[in-house]
């Protein structure tokens, strides 16, 4: 990294934390805080989505994952875009009927307040346990950007001499990644997080797309080369219509569980929750969602298709390149693009495109923590005080969550540094695994039950059942949502035949 490419660095970081500190003004209760009093345009709330939805992990893993496998992971994108239409039509109309602040406050209406926190409670501990992973895959950007720093390892080693300076310089990078987020989301709340999406999702596209350029330059072949050498190694495949329930990115575990994946993660879960509830109506939120959609597709391709150029170029101009890629002879699919970045990219390029990748990250993780806030307070915080203190006093407590998320993500992060798969498959099992048994309740209260044996009922066992599942069998994580969103409901229908009349309250 030279001074040119830290100057773009800077200045990114340095609009990412004004943004944040420029948009605190103006807030004096939880409302303003957490869903902009519902005044954000259906334009900036979908390119929030996209950007949260997009973290690190899915810039650096996609075109690892076309780089050792193909284009099959599009499959799970057409499970994405009919789930957003399933959302669109059951689940968003609901979140417009009260004024609520997050997802679960709905679970509270229907089956009391005891149910709705243990799905909050659910919500935070997988939340906050998969975006640590997401940091720490962003720690390994900034980790391999810092190494290229003439006598960073020797300063490293001098810092923590017991301790390999490659280690030390990727927890110091996780500690100020995390700082930084936490800056800007704590100040600006949910309006700095909004007008930082959309600034981070113009950087992220925009970066990746100069990279794609760059690397297309540098195979003399071009683009006919790509496709012709990709072909032939079956890099560009998309579709897999076996049924093997052990198979991930088959066409039937991508649009099946796909599906189900973003009805549970865009209908129940409050870090996308959050964005309806700043928009103005529910037709503009319903608008934001489906053209979310389009977008991520785009951006999946570009990422998958560098993925693939990355191989042609790899494999047949820079082999000797991977041998600095592999750990124990196992090739490191997450660091083959980051290295591509810090190593070949030109000057002011490269800075770009690890602002591009920090972009992805931050976006994520800033929504996740203004998330966590908002599910502590209004779920857990505010009940428990009867709200009956001022509204100073909870947008001060709604900062003080935002900070203590913040520090347990970057410890998860740091914990995860002995990781060694390939991360997205663990952010995106760890989220499916509970899932499922919040949109199972969820579907039980729009079917009319009511009880709290019910859904407590669905809870347990769905539980179980995904418990056997994970530990007992080899069926891909793509599979547990629905799995885990039947059982539940299966369940909770079946206490409910004993129990309660489903339109009973």
């Amino acid at each position: 990294m030279g001074l040119l490419d830290l100057a773009v660095l800077t200045v990114f970081l340095g609009a990412t934390v004004w943004i944040g500190l420029s948009r605190s003004s103006g807030q004096t209760t939880v409302s303003d805080y957490f869903t902009t009093g519902r005044r954000a345009p259906w334009g900036m709330v979908m390119a929030s989505i996209v950007a949260t939805e997009t973290s690190t992990v899915t810039l650096v893993s996609l075109p690892g994952f076309a780089f050792t496998n193909d284009l099959t992971f599009l499959q799970l994108v057409i499970g994405y875009l009919v789930g957003r239409a399933i959302v669109t039509a059951l689940l968003i109309p609901a979140y417009f009927r009260g004024t609520y602040v997050t997802a679960y406050q709905v679970l509270t209406e229907r089956f009391g307040r005891q149910v709705g926190r243990l799905a909050a409670a659910i919500f935070l501990g997988t939340r906050n346990l998969s975006d640590g992973f997401r940091l720490f895959g962003t720690g390994l950007v900034l980790g391999a950007v810092i190494l290229t720093v003439p006598g960073a390892e020797r300063v490293a080693g001098r810092l923590a001499p017991s301790i390999d300076p490659a280690t030390t310089i990727l927890v110091g990078s996780v500690i100020l990644l995390g700082a930084v987020t936490i800056a800007y989301t704590y100040f600006g709340g949910m309006s700095a997080v909004l007008w930082t999406d959309a600034l981070q999702l113009v950087v992220y596209i925009g970066g990746s797309l100069v990279a794609a350029v760059v690397l297309l330059q540098l195979i003399p072949g071009g683009w006919r080369e790509v496709v012709d050498v990709g072909t032939a190694a079956g890099r560009f495949r998309v579709f897999d219509f076996s049924w093997d329930p052990n198979r991930s990115y088959t066409f039937w575990s991508g649009l099946i569980g796909g599906a189900c994946l973003t009805v549970s993660t865009h209908g129940t879960d409050q870090l996308i929750v959050q964005r309806y509830l700043c928009s103005r109506s529910a037709r503009e939120a319903s608008r934001a969602l489906m053209w979310s959609g389009v977008v991520v597709l785009g951006q999946f391709i570009l990422f998958l298709l560098i993925g693939v150029m990355l191989y042609v170029y790899y494999t047949d101009y820079a082999p000797h390149a991977l041998d600095r890629l592999s750990t124990d002879g196992q090739l490191r699919s997450d660091r083959i693009f980051p290295t591509f970045i810090v190593t070949q990219l030109p000057a002011g390029l490269r800075g770009l495109m690890v602002a591009a990748i920090f972009a992805a990250a931050m976006s994520t993780l800033s929504s996740s923590l203004n998330a966590s806030a908002s599910t502590t307070l209004a779920d857990f915080y505010m009940p428990a005080t009867g709200e009956r203190r001022s509204a100073r006093h909870y947008l001060r407590v709604a900062r003080q969550s935002t900070m203590v998320w913040g520090v347990l993500q970057i410890m998860v992060a740091i914990a995860a540094i002995q990781f060694s798969g390939r991360i997205v498959d663990e952010v995106l099992g760890i989220s499916s695994f509970t899932n499922g048994l919040i949109l199972g309740v969820f579907l039980l209260g729009l079917a009319g039950y009511r009880r709290p044996s019910t859904a407590f009922a669905a809870i347990g066992t769905g539980a179980t059942v995904m418990l056997s599942v994970r530990f007992l069998t080899g069926v891909s994580w793509q599979w547990y949502v629905l799995i885990g969103a039947s059982a539940t409901w299966t369940a909770g229908w079946l206490m409910a035949r004993l129990t309660e009349d489903p339109h009973d309250g």
